[in-house]
This record gives C-alpha cells, sequence and structure tokens, in this order.
C-alpha cells in the first residue's frame, strides 16, 4: 500500500503499530509547516520537517539526502520501527510527503503510505483534529546500507545517452525556461520530458484514477530517472509511478539546483 484514504486512516489510528507523520512545508515560509502542525494535526501525528530532517545532508542541491545513518536515527527518534506502518501527509497532496515515503521505501522499509489527499481532506471529512502533542518512546532502527535507486548527475548524464527516459517534475513555465524562481539557470536537462507531479492530483486534490496515471507514464519505461528542483517533488512521480506498476525508477537528489549551479553541464530550453 502507497495510499491510504482518510477513512481509512481514521479507522486505524488506534493500531499500535501506526506511526503518522506531518510533513507540511512551505517554501517561501520555511516555520509555517510547523506552526500550521501546532493549531491542528492528525491526533498522534509527529512533526517531520522537510528542510532540516529530509533535507539537509552532504549532497548538491537545495535538499540534499541526509546520511542514511541520520535518517535511521531519526525514525528512531520518532518511534519508527521496522514494524511500524508509517502513514505520512501534507497539505500540498502529497507533493512533499511522498519524499519521507521514498525515503522509507528506498531503505526497504514497505509499510509505509502517503494520506490521499492529505490535512485537507482530513479535516473536510470531519475527522478528528488535535493540537496535543503526541508522547514518543524513542525505539532502535536499524542502521541500512546505503540509499537504493539513487542515481547522480553523471549517471544522469550518461543514463540519457543511454536511452533512460529522464521524467523533470517541474512546472512546465520552468521545464521550458520561461521562468526561474529559484535555481541558477532557466531551463532542462536536455532530452528529459515533462511530468508535472501536480498533474497526478484531480481538481479535489486527491490522486487521479489508477487508469488516468497509466496513460501519464505510458511509454516512459520501466526504469526511468526523475528530478524536480530539489529531489522532493520528483518523489510525487515516483509515487505515482509506483502506483501503476512502475518501480524501477531512480530519483537524482541533486535535481535542477545541482545540475543548474554547475556551468559543464548542458542546459535545454522550451519543448
Amino acid at each position: 500500500m502507497s495510499l491510504i484514504s482518510v477513512a481509512d486512516l481514521a479507522t486505524r489510528l488506534d493500531e499500535p503499530n501506526l506511526v503518522v507523520c506531518d510533513v507540511r512545508f512551505f517554501l517561501a515560509d520555511h516555520d509555517q509547516g510547523r506552526r500550521e502542525y501546532h493549531a491542528g494535526h492528525v491526533p498522534g501525528a509527529r512533526f517531520v520537517d522537510l528542510h532540516t530532517d529530509l533535507g539537509r545532508g552532504p549532497g548538491g542541491g537545495r535538499h540534499p539526502l541526509p546520511n542514511v545513518a541520520d535518517f535511521t536515527a531519526l525514525l528512531g527518534q520518532l518511534g519508527i520501527g521496522p514494524a511500524s506502518f508509517v502513514v505520512a501527509y501534507d497539505s500540498a497532496s502529497g507533493a512533499t510527503a511522498s519524499r519521507l515515503w521514498w525515503m522509507l521505501r528506498s531503505i526497504g522499509h514497505g509499510r509505509v503510505a502517503v494520506l490521499d489527499g492529505g490535512f485537507p481532506a482530513w479535516s473536510a471529512a470531519g475527522h478528528p483534529v488535535s493540537a496535543d502533542l503526541p508522547a514518543i518512546s524513542a525505539v532502535s532502527y536499524p542502521q541500512a546500507p546505503d540509499w537504493t535507486g539513487v542515481i547522480d548527475a553523471d549517471a544522469v548524464q550518461q543514463g540519457g545517452a543511454l536511452g533512460a527516459t529522464v521524467i523533470d517534475s517541474r512546472s512546465p513555465e520552468r521545464f521550458r525556461g520561461d521562468s526561474e524562481p529559484l535555481d541558477a539557470q532557466a531551463g532542462h536537462i536536455p532530452g528529459a520530458v515533462n511530468r508535472f507531479h501536480a498533474d497526478n492530483v484531480g481538481a479535489d486534490g486527491l490522486m487521479l484514477p489508477i487508469a488516468q496515471l497509466a496513460q501519464r507514464f505510458a511509454g516512459l519505461g520501466s526504469s526511468p530517472i526523475v528530478y524536480c528542483g530539489s529531489g522532493v517533488t520528483a518523489c510525487h512521480n515516483l509515487l505515482a509511478m509506483s502506483l501503476v506498476g512502475v518501480f524501477g525508477g531512480r530519483l537524482y537528489p541533486g535535481s535542477w539546483s545541482e545540475w543548474s549551479a554547475d556551468p559543464n553541464r548542458a542546459v535545454a530550453t522550451g519543448n
């Protein structure tokens, strides 16, 4: 299970192995997600900071992956053990919660799902909301060997040359190079195709039906290379692909923020 409905989660809140993680994040205001969490969250949820917990490590780009040892230490502090069923949510239809989903899957933790529709769907359905901070009992999470399903800039360039599909998850405007509000250059990795992550969801904020998702990712191969601005929303495309049976997608964590900062990397514009 990679996606869970609010109705399903509501029936499982009392399960002993359930750990709910609030991954709300706003690029323009780093503290907004934490403020919203303290104002109200799914009962028992613990806050996970995308910027400091999931996006600060030794690599390049704006949100590099942390060391695996630091991540597994974080999991233990959150009360997440190998048997835990983790549900991650945000207020952006899974755009940031999918980063935690992917990181857990990358170290072999399969019992993780993203809440379909996130906190807006939870509250709109009338399910309980709490401002109480949960009592967390720390556990020990076993050390994982390393991230899997990760690819670096050199491998992206080589993979594209060898015929692997490279998927850019950013908006069409940023992909074409019409504008670039965050990174060093406008444009995209040469040869990439655009699949805007936000188009994985409908107007109701829920993930599109499987048939529509399958159509979106048809013909892109079984092991595409996926990137975005900083390796976060690319995980939403990896989540969507997993729902239609594409499990071999690889994440380029440095993404456009790393690629565009390197003057030796080629840049393309337009469609």
